[in-house]
């Protein structure tokens, strides 16, 4: 008798663990291939608290130097001391400004990386007839929170990353992660907005948050296997022992 209450107790908990594929797999009930026009013509938008890493280039280097300014840092070695040159960066403003060398205020929140170098290029026109602008935002990053093996922030290279991609900078979902209800919390124009996607289903793609923006949240919910063992968890050693020594208790006195 002890021994068929243990293998029932067993049972009941193996089976409550269980979860089906569809609640793991990525990008599931697709026909075909699917495509996304939002994937085609997504471009991030310069905001507030961003900083750019601007370089202008010119025909004659010399043309240019005003324009591209540099920290000068000493650096001390036991045998020499030298100076190191490190490229000014550029923060927005809350009004959305920077404020660059000879030109002064320009706007630039807003504007999409190649609106903002086409302007510079305007604007540069009188000093500099063909110059090269390259821009930069040297602080995008978004944060991935909850169940994922490595939870926190993450620097991105490049102007955009998706939603995917940065759950893989995460280390991706673990098992206990809630695939089908993952949240993004975005903040536009002082405007807080939050976004529950699914990410086990393929039309994830042609949703407004696949394109993850600057300073974006993504938040993986706990499944109800990783809820209902943080509720028991502390206790379920103690549990089973007193289970255990009940069923012994039942099965000597009915011998």
């Amino acid at each position: 008798m002890k021994n068929k209450i243990l293998l029932f107790l067993s049972l009941v908990l193996v089976l409550s663990s269980c979860a089906s594929k569809k609640d793991i797999l990525y990008l599931q009930n697709k026909s075909g291939s699917v495509s996304g026009s939002l994937q085609l013509s997504y471009e991030t938008t310069l905001q507030p608290d961003d900083i750019l890493l601007i370089t202008i280039t010119a025909a004659k280097p010399e043309l240019a130097n005003e324009f591209n300014l540099m920290y000068l840092t000493a650096r001390s070695t036991e045998v020499v001391t030298s100076t190191d040159r490190t490229p000014f960066t550029y923060l927005i403003d809350k009004k959305g400004e920077i404020d660059f060398p000879v030109l002064g205020k320009i706007q630039m929140a807003g504007l999409t990386r190649i609106e903002a170098e086409a302007k510079l290029k305007l604007l540069l026109k009188d000093y500099i007839s063909e110059a090269g602008v390259n821009l930069r935002v040297v602080n995008f990053k978004v944060s991935v929170i909850g169940e994922v093996t490595r939870p926190g922030s993450q620097v991105v290279q490049g102007d955009r990353v998706t939603i995917f991609e940065a759950i893989s900078l995460a280390g991706d979902l673990t098992i206990y992660g809630k695939r089908t209800d993952v949240t993004v919390v975005r903040e536009k124009d002082g405007v807080t907005t939050m976004t529950e996607v699914d990410l086990t289903d393929a039309s994830i793609i042609n949703s407004p948050v696949y394109y993850l923006a600057h300073n974006d949240v993504v938040i993986v919910k706990p499944n109800k296997t990783r809820i209902n063992s943080s509720v028991i968890g502390p206790n379920l050693t103690v549990g089973l022992s007193a289970i255990s020594l009940l069923v012994t208790i039942i099965a000597l006195s009915t011998r």
